[in-house]
């Protein structure tokens, strides 16, 4: 089953600003999906849409296969969940408890219910402890997580995070996409990503949207949409680290790289091959 399917969607702001131009896109049901594209390429424009903050000029979204204007809206924002990029956007109450409560609150769930989806959400991300500590105590990586514990606790079947890693040390980083990564494998929940991190793509996501002026520019693996660094370049983009490095030892020295590698564990492999 496909969880998004986006057919022809034009979207324009009020002064006139074309965000995007007739995108087709289709994310099958519990994919970990990457957007990726420079500053004004339509990330976030995307996932406003997919969310119902925002409705297209032209074209429809689908989730699950219905018609995004035929959903309840209520319905609609406990079936798709948003990670926003800044904590202080999504963070109100005063303790963390309160914060991921609030949304089963406002579901109508019982007190009991509400307790255990708490419970269940702080346990996801590691939490378990924090959970009457105040929100203004927590670190900013803290914070990020208690963001997506509130997300869990409203058990979402499509989570959509803009920028989930910004401003994050390299070790919250690696830290919060394990978590990201292990939730999708494990509940099955469709992840849809916006970020300009590209070393993280082939690592943690398993499809790769790339998003340029407005329009669909690639979609596919991270090895298919690697190997094509002309289009990257013109998206505002590069290669990962690992990949750029294998790209000059393979067009300025002249090694014979059959397959560019773009992580950790594939530049092993390569090297190998290249010493052997």
């Amino acid at each position: 089953m496909k969880a998004i399917e986006a057919k022809e969607v034009y979207f324009s702001y009020p002064d006139g600003t074309a965000a995007l131009k007739g995108i087709n896109i289709s994310i099958p049901k519990g994919e970990f999906a990457g957007v990726l594209g420079g500053n004004g390429s339509g990330k976030t424009t995307l996932l406003r849409l997919l969310n119902g903050l925002l409705k297209p000029a032209k074209g429809d979204i689908l989730i699950e296969g219905k018609n995004i204007k035929s959903i309840d809206r209520d319905a609609l924002f406990t079936k798709v969940c948003t990670m926003f990029q800044n904590p202080e956007d999504q963070l109100f109450s005063p303790t963390v408890a309160q914060d991921i409560a609030f949304g089963p609150v406002n579901m109508g769930l019982s007190r009991e219910e509400v307790r255990q989806r708490v419970r269940s959400a702080l346990a996801a991300v590691e939490m378990s402890d924090c959970a009457q500590r105040p929100i203004h105590a927590l670190s900013f990586g803290q914070k990020k997580r208690v963001c997506l514990a509130g997300v869990l606790a409203m058990d979402p079947e499509i989570i959509l995070l803009d920028e989930p890693t910004s401003c994050l040390d390299p070790a919250g980083v690696s830290s919060i996409m394990r978590l990201l990564k292990n939730l999708n494998k494990q509940k099955g929940i469709t992840f849809v990503m916006s970020t300009h991190s590209v070393d993280l793509v082939p690592v943690f996501i398993d499809r790769v949207i790339i998003l340029d002026k407005g329009i669909v520019a690639q979609d596919g693996a991270p090895q298919a949409v690697f190997s094509d660094s002309d289009k990257l370049k013109s998206a505002k983009l590069r290669l990962p680290h690992i990949g750029h490095l294998f790209e000059v030892l393979k067009n300025e020295d002249g090694h014979n790289i059959e397959h560019l590698p773009l992580t950790v564990g594939e530049a092993r492999q390569e090297l190998k091959k290249l010493w052997s």
